[in-house]
């Protein structure tokens, strides 16, 4: 009983802290900026979306992934020796001391498991799967409900994409327009992408 107890007070105050930490001062970062990093720190983002990348030893940009609010970010979670986060639009984040982050477990356990489902989904051997899991993927962490179904609310360029999956931009083209005609997906605009069907691309990525 006196364990449950103390759990108890342990989520209350896990709790409370996480809350004070949403609530502490935030800094801001315009489109294109670089979030400093260093061994030390992290950023909790509170609005906007970061991109995280490396290099290659050619000197290839490697996309790690794509965050947004609620997430955890920072040079303490990779292993890398070179690690930048972009901001892709404006950035509200909190920079956190390394010690002052054991509240935030959920946060860092959902970055963990975010980088595992884009480490599967760049192993899909064929290249039409692997852009349908990566479509799914970036409609459940930044998609949001229109009229025409699931739009994802991310300016991505088919070289971003291609890059994200290991491909080329001519691949990617070629097989958002298959997409397209299948009547899956639907682009309004440029750098837009709306999923139409979900139901039917999310199935056929299970089959």
């Amino acid at each position: 009983m006196l364990t449950m107890v103390r759990d108890r007070h342990y989520v209350s105050d896990c709790r409370k802290s996480i809350n004070v930490l949403y609530d502490s001062k935030h800094q801001e970062f315009d489109k294109g900026d670089i979030i400093p990093q260093t061994n030390q720190r992290l950023w909790l983002l509170k609005k906007g979306v970061v991109k995280t990348l490396t290099w290659s030893e050619t000197g290839k940009t490697i996309t790690l992934g794509y965050w947004g609010k609620g997430d955890v970010v920072g040079l303490p979670l990779s292993r890398l020796a070179t690690y930048e986060v972009q901001c892709l639009n404006t950035v509200e984040a909190i920079c956190l001391p390394w010690e002052k982050c054991s509240y935030l477990f959920k946060e860092i356990t959902n970055c963990v498991r975010q980088t595992d489902e884009l480490l599967r989904i760049v192993r899909t051997e064929k290249m039409y799967e692997r852009l349908s899991k990566l479509l799914v993927w970036l409609a459940q962490k930044f998609g949001s409900e229109v009229s025409q179904g699931i739009a994802i609310d991310l300016r991505l360029t088919h070289h971003e994409l291609a890059d994200l999956i290991g491909s080329t931009r001519v691949t990617v083209t070629r097989l958002l327009d298959r997409l397209d005609k299948e009547k899956i997906i639907d682009r309004p605009c440029r750098f837009s992408i709306v999923i139409r069907d979900f139901d039917l691309l999310e199935k056929r990525i299970r089959v």
